[in-house]
């Protein structure tokens, strides 16, 4: 959770337009969420019905996030796309602290799916830490939302990529692409483990901070510059 976030926020840092970084950071994504979710079904983190009421709007909503995206000129989208993951992480950390667990059904799951996947490739990431939080809150059990919502979000990056590369070509892709790619194809399988013994609250808080720190360090360098 808050990969796409994370890598979004340093990539724009560094003078990648938006959209050309969200376009890099799914195409590597489709390689770290294909291995995390062969973890999390390997570990029977998997929901299959919640599953199949996710994905499906997901992938309608990144589709057309995409293509706002690539329809904004990059130095108007910047700072509202830094903006954006700075709530983000404010919002998130709100929901670590202030989050206590009670097991129920979800019942809001589509629409949290289609808006989840806009803002995920509108914004250059948010998918897992917008809907995981969203079910969490909603009381779903906290491992089968997490191993659910990272193998829904392997069919989002797939079809976010190859909107993008429709979109903009293959000069969209950085070489900053490869490393986010290995480094988190490494560290996927650690994170399906995580997910079965770390308090969600407690990950969703420190997660929270770090991608309000890191996007409001990019927003001041935006405006300052």
């Amino acid at each position: 959770m808050a990969y796409g976030q994370i890598s979004s926020t340093l990539l724009i840092s560094l003078g990648v337009p938006p959209a050309a970084a969200s376009a890099g950071v799914h195409t590597a994504e489709t390689f770290t969420t294909a291995v995390s979710g062969i973890s999390h079904v390997a570990h029977r983190n998997v929901d299959w019905k919640l599953f199949r009421r996710l994905a499906v709007p997901g992938i309608v909503g990144g589709i057309l996030g995409a293509y706002v995206l690539t329809s904004v000129d990059a130095s108007v989208a910047k700072p509202f796309v830094l903006a954006y993951l700075t709530a983000l992480g404010l919002y998130l950390f709100y929901r670590g602290v202030m989050h206590r667990h009670t097991e129920r059904r979800p019942r809001i799951v589509s629409p949290l799916g289609l808006g989840g996947g806009f803002l995920d490739a509108a914004g250059g990431g948010g998918w897992g830490a917008i809907v995981t939080s969203n079910l969490l809150v909603q009381g779903s059990n906290p491992r089968k939302t997490i191993g659910t919502v990272n193998t829904a979000e392997f069919f989002l990056t797939v079809t976010i990529s190859l909107t993008f590369l429709l979109r903009l070509g293959w000069e969209a892709f950085t070489t900053a692409t490869l490393g986010l790619l290995l480094g988190g194809v490494l560290a996927a399988p650690f994170g399906a483990r995580i997910a079965k013994r770390v308090n969600p609250d407690r990950l969703l808080t420190f997660v929270g901070l770090l991608v309000t720190l890191t996007s409001l360090y990019g927003l001041y360098r935006a405006i300052a510059g």
